[in-house]
């Protein structure tokens, strides 16, 4: 029999066959989907975990110590304040400061760039970013001058020795780690970058003098141009510490200022406040400290609760060698508690131009 004929003179299915059918249909698309979501959770899980392989690859500590590293939330806090309540260590004397750098490398690091009056675009609307970053807007600024780059653990020696006052805590009996004179100064709290600039003659930048000087006056997102490029910067372990100032040369802003995107997150001079016709939620602007655990087990698990407090956050930018890269878009507004430091805060100074 040939097929026209087979169809012409089959029977028709009945009711309870075509049921049959539509079950074998159902239950065929019912597999392949869940095989496609079993094969799709598979492919994430395998990127998850080489994400966290070359996250810990690039770790700069032992991970069989890790333990030893680990700090809850806001326990940095605690430590830095011990540091600063113990009496002054031996340090520099002003001669041993100088000799840190050149002549030539004392002027370089020294350098601040005009940067001009006149509007440019502060803040974004990019739907993907943090509300507290929202809504650009047309900000006038007078004519100031910023530094070239953060300021160096060398030009804080040199300001330590002066002083008297205390070395940053990751300085090892009072001096900065080998080789890293020319890298940019950590663990300093925003009480200690405006020390330092007070007495350098100089203030700490408003957040809008910083992102000016960062993107331009043409609204990119970072001081290179608007596509996120990890050959122009130093973030998210890429390096696995601080670098020194200037190692990205092709990362410079559009006036000449170096490092504005990682290496270190930067201390402005603002309290951490809305912007003008922001939606974000008032909670997220209000500074939290940590409880103290009560009991045994939370300690040891380092459990920690936040209250809210009336107390407000001093603003950071530029993201530093440890964050997110999207967090050293030029925009992006980070925030920490005014007395807090880290390895991966530091700080640059601006001064107002005279006449």
């Amino acid at each position: 029999m040939d097929v026209q004929s087979y169809v012409k003179h089959r029977a028709p299915a009945t009711k309870a066959q075509i049921a049959q059918r539509r079950r074998y249909v159902g239950a065929t698309l019912v597999t392949c989907v869940v095989l496609s979501l079993i094969g799709g959770t598979i492919h994430v899980l395998e990127l998850g975990s080489n994400r966290m392989l070359d996250m810990r690859n690039k770790a700069n500590i032992d991970l069989a110590e890790e333990q030893e590293h680990i700090r809850a939330a806001g326990e940095e806090l605690y430590v830095q304040q011990r540091h600063e309540n113990v009496p002054t260590k031996t340090t520099y004397t002003v001669a041993e400061a100088e000799a840190l750098l050149t002549p030539e490398q004392w002027a370089e690091v020294e350098t601040s760039i005009i940067i001009p009056a006149g509007p440019f675009t502060m803040g974004t609307d990019n739907p993907r970013s943090d509300s507290y970053n929202k809504p650009a807007r047309n900000v006038e600024l007078k004519e100031f001058k910023i530094d070239k780059y953060p300021v160096t653990n060398a030009q804080y020696a040199r300001f330590v020795a002066a002083t008297g006052y205390l070395p940053p805590l990751d300085w090892e009996d009072g001096r900065i780690p080998p080789g890293k004179e020319r890298h940019p100064v950590t663990m300093v709290s925003w009480f200690n970058a405006a020390a330092y600039a007070e007495w350098a003659g100089k203030r700490l930048p408003n957040e809008a003098e910083w992102e000016k000087a960062a993107r331009g006056d043409d609204g990119r997102r970072w001081p290179w141009g608007n596509t996120m490029d990890p050959d122009r910067l130093n973030t998210y372990y890429s390096v696995g510490s601080t670098t020194a100032v200037g190692s990205y040369p092709s990362g410079a802003s559009p006036y000449g200022v170096m490092d504005m995107a990682g290496n270190v997150s930067e201390w402005t001079e603002n309290d951490f406040v809305p912007y003008p016709g922001s939606e974000a939620q008032d909670e997220v602007f209000k500074a939290k400290v940590a409880q103290i655990p009560k009991s045994g087990k939370e300690r040891s698990m380092r459990v920690v609760d936040f209250a809210i407090t009336d107390e407000l956050y001093k603003v950071m930018r530029g993201g530093s060698w440890k964050g997110d890269p999207f967090s050293t878009s030029g925009y992006h507004r980070n925030f920490a508690w005014p007395q807090a430091a880290s390895d991966f805060f530091g700080f640059r100074c601006a001064q107002d131009v005279s006449g």
